[in-house]
């Protein structure tokens, strides 16, 4: 039997026609997942299957998810360029390197991910599932990186974000040589070479007298690694209330590294969107790693449906109530995942806005 489509997800339906090329049946099954995720806010197969809109029974809508996550070879790449499109602001863009162990099922799997920050979000774009346990290596970022220079232009980058974790002389190297701007923390033990003097020191100590919330920027270049690099630092508390320098190389522009690297945590947004306050990844059984990259790549798309409607919400419609500590009394991504919930399940809500237009790339 030929599913139905309601009334309510026609046009989105037409919208996913035009922009993907795939059949009309593979658009309408795509429809249905991305609106049964905002439905139920969650990645269990049973639920999502009792969200469809379509006059077919659970059963066999059940089946049919099963059978795309075991069968259907689902572009990314189609997927990012379709997020890049639905960007609610230009490039070229401050992105964040990230990863994070998830565990789905039994098993636990290293998400790499690249996002494009913005306005206390950031917008998972491009994404490699690595898995092991550990960090990345330095192929797997450049191959991250290289994959966002072909399908959108270096002149999309403006910079690159990163913690920790993501250091290292060769990848150091590859940013340098290929005029990646970056700004990524450091740990304070690291070993520096200063050139002018040839002086080899640790990176704390051009900061030791560094007071609390105090911020410095070191104007000679150094060596990190044998790569030249320039230095800034701000002394603040940690978690635990204890003082901690948090050291932060850059390509250029070492002025703008703390406030630039700030944005990095957007990510962790992000994150906890798609895991514990949205759509709970982690409740899926999947252990496959191409099944579980194409439920990441659906639960993508219904984030940042959520995150535009909410935003539209917020200033157009229904300002988010603030707290007496100045913070929202919910996240922009929540407001819209509630809101499109409502309008999708009750078909007598009146909604303000057309929330289909805000995946359309026109």
């Amino acid at each position: 039997m030929t599913p139905r489509v309601d009334a309510k997800s026609s046009e989105l339906v037409s919208i996913f026609h035009k922009q993907s090329g795939w059949n009309l049946a593979r658009v309408k099954f795509f429809v249905f997942m991305i609106s049964a995720l905002c439905k139920v806010q969650t990645v269990g197969f049973e639920k999502l299957a009792t969200a469809f809109d379509s006059n077919a029974s659970t059963s066999s809508s059940l089946r049919r998810i099963q059978r795309f996550m075991s069968e259907y070879l689902l572009d990314t790449d189609l997927i990012a360029k379709l997020i890049f499109r639905l960007l609610p602001h230009e490039p070229p863009f401050r992105l964040a390197m990230d990863r994070t162990n998830w565990k789905f099922g039994q098993q636990n799997i290293n998400v790499l991910v690249i996002a494009v920050v913005y306005h206390g979000v950031a917008f998972p774009l491009l994404f490699k599932l690595l898995p092991k346990f550990g960090n990345s290596n330095t192929n797997e970022r450049i191959e991250l990186i290289e994959r966002f220079i072909r399908l959108f232009g270096s002149a999309s980058l403006d910079c690159l974000t990163a913690d920790r974790e993501f250091v290292g002389e060769r990848w150091i190297k590859y940013l340098n040589e290929n005029r990646i701007r970056y700004y990524i923390r450091i740990r304070e033990n690291f070993w520096v070479l200063q050139p002018h003097n040839g002086k080899r020191v640790k990176a704390s100590w051009l900061f030791a007298d560094l007071p609390l919330n105090g911020c410095r920027v070191n104007h000679r270049i150094i060596y990190l690694n044998d790569q030249l690099c320039y230095l800034s630092a701000s002394k603040v508390k940690n978690k635990d209330g204890k003082p901690e320098l948090q050291i932060v190389i850059s390509f250029n522009k070492p002025e703008d590294a703390l406030c630039i690297y700030k944005e990095r945590w957007q990510i962790e947004t992000a994150f906890r969107a798609l895991k514990t306050s949205g759509f709970n990844i982690e409740d899926t059984h999947l252990t496959e790693i191409g099944r579980i990259e194409k439920l990441f790549a659906l639960v993508i798309v219904a984030f940042t449906w959520a995150y535009l409607v909410g935003d539209y919400l917020h200033r157009y419609i229904k300002p988010i109530p603030i707290k007496k500590h100045g913070n929202k009394t919910k996240s922009l991504f929540k407001y819209g995942l509630t809101y499109i919930a409502t309008v999708l399940l009750n078909a007598f809500f009146q909604d303000d806005i057309d929330i289909f237009k805000f995946l359309s790339c026109t």
